[in-house]
């Protein structure tokens, strides 16, 4: 390098030794205070005050609450005797000096942890016949034995069965993923489309069931229903839940016409029906409600962008007035009936008075005119103590489908798509009932496989 290249150089290393430098002072300055803050704030003297812990408060529970612990086990199935190491004449010393220990003390140290997972072949010898009533051969299965397949190699067992649906459906692993894990941990060897595969046969051994739960929504006295977009086989379609507090119900389906949640629930459906504004739910001739969640959000979003709309009286009345409404039906056990019927007619009349009223604003007048449209579904949850007003049933339940859909980006073929539905629907609602869905599975599985059984999902 010439001169002229040099200066340059020379110039930025005098530049990082002078930032070096400076920035071993700053480190040793910061030690210092850090060590007078420390001392100072022990004893409450010094050049920094004790601080005042109202103004730094701890991010978990407030002071006076029990601590958040898990559970102790329920039961302790090894005991192990873990002794001191010993000198030379017997006696307990320090592993780092060899001194005498003095005042021994004796601990319980409990340690919660999982048995390494294995594999286990099992060989079940079993009897077969040709039944001439039946006309086809019967053979003979144990209670956790798949039905039989003439395959050159060894079933996957209920275990893994159950496994493979838990990490696919409630943790929403790529086939590829479930595949690895189950390689690694217990160390079963099954491809990616073999679990594809097995995932499709378990879902069709438990299409009763999912009917069963079908039949259970089309009696209940109220659903909450949502639909979000779903690629099959890289065409859009959508993904169709039917919840309620214990039961949840996917449907995946190419078309988000009325014909599919009247196919849903049936055209008898006598229960409330709670949606968003979406005009296939008007198709149903049932009672309905709107979810007043979504009316607030489109005040707040036309708002934002319209400062016309944002400074009407109409955006300023419609908002208290769903609030209030909100806030009301808490109160359905403080008030009497007398109290309660007579707030309702008022919130009532405020309606009418904001649906039917003529306006200027293009906003208010679009929103005004869907108000007067839903003007009796806007308030019916205020004469049911058991109907909500909003729609976060069906939109809590949609959102881990939502989750599943950015991650795998759908499903591949339509029937994995329904398996996925039914298998997901299932499991949702093991979840909503408090059971553990990895036994919920192998108790589906094995009432599936033996007729009679009841099922193992109560209504």
């Amino acid at each position: 390098m010439d001169g002229r290249e040099l200066k340059p150089y020379d110039l930025r290393a005098q530049e990082a030794q002078f930032l070096r430098n400076e920035n071993g002072f700053l480190r040793a300055e910061r030690d210092h205070y850090r060590k007078e803050w420390y001392f100072g704030a022990e004893n409450g003297t010094g050049p920094i005050m004790k601080l005042d812990p109202s103004r730094f408060p701890d991010p978990g529970r407030k002071e006076g609450h029990p601590a958040a612990l898990r559970p102790l086990p329920e039961q302790i199935d090894a005991h192990q005797q873990v002794p001191l190491p010993q000198d030379s004449d017997g006696r307990p010393s320090c592993p780092h000096c060899n001194s005498c220990l003095l005042d021994l003390e004796k601990h319980e140290r409990i340690i919660e942890d999982i048995i390494p997972a294995k594999v286990v072949v099992t060989c079940y010898h079993t009897t077969s016949g040709f039944c001439p009533c039946c006309r086809k051969r019967i053979e003979s299965r144990a209670l956790e034995q798949p039905p039989a397949a003439n395959i050159p190699h060894g079933q996957l067992g209920l275990n893994a069965l159950a496994t493979g649906v838990l990490l696919r459906v409630t943790h929403r692993l790529p086939f590829r993923a479930v595949s690895q894990v189950l390689a690694d941990l217990p160390g079963i060897t099954v491809s990616a489309g073999a679990i594809t595969r097995q995932v499709q046969r378990i879902a069709g051994w438990l299409e009763k069931e999912y009917e069963h739960l079908k039949l259970d929504l089309r009696a209940a006295p109220q659903v909450y229903v949502d639909e979000t977009g779903w690629r099959t086989d890289g065409k859009n379609g959508y993904v169709w839940t039917v919840a309620t507090p214990r039961q949840t119900l996917y449907h995946i389906d190419p078309s988000r016409g009325g014909a599919v949640i009247e196919k849903l629930l049936g055209k008898a459906f006598g229960g409330t029906l709670v949606s968003d504004f979406y005009s296939a739910y008007s198709t149903m001739d049932c009672k309905k409600q709107k979810c007043l969640v979504h009316l607030l959000r489109e005040l707040t979003e036309t708002s934002e962008k319209s400062p016309e709309f944002a400074a009407s009286t109409f955006h300023r009345k419609t908002k208290r007035l769903i609030k209030e409404m909100l806030l009301l039906k808490g109160k359905w056990d403080q008030l009497s009936d007398e109290q309660y019927t007579l707030r309702v007619c008022r919130l009532e009349d405020r309606l009418d008075q904001l649906a039917d009223a003529n306006y200027d604003e293009p906003n208010a007048k679009r929103i005004g005119k869907r108000m007067r449209k839903f003007k009796k579904e806007l308030t019916a949850f205020l004469l049911d103590k058991n109907l909500e007003g909003t729609n976060n049933i069906a939109e809590r339940a949609i959102r881990p489908l939502v989750v599943t859909r950015k991650i795998t980006g759908g499903s591949r073929s339509e029937k994995g798509a329904d398996a996925f539905a039914k298998l997901a629907s299932l499991l949702r609602t093991a979840g909503q009932q408090g059971k553990n869905t990895l036994a919920t599975i192998k108790s589906l599985l094995i009432a599936a496989w033996t007729a009679g059984k009841p099922a193992a999902i109560p209504k």
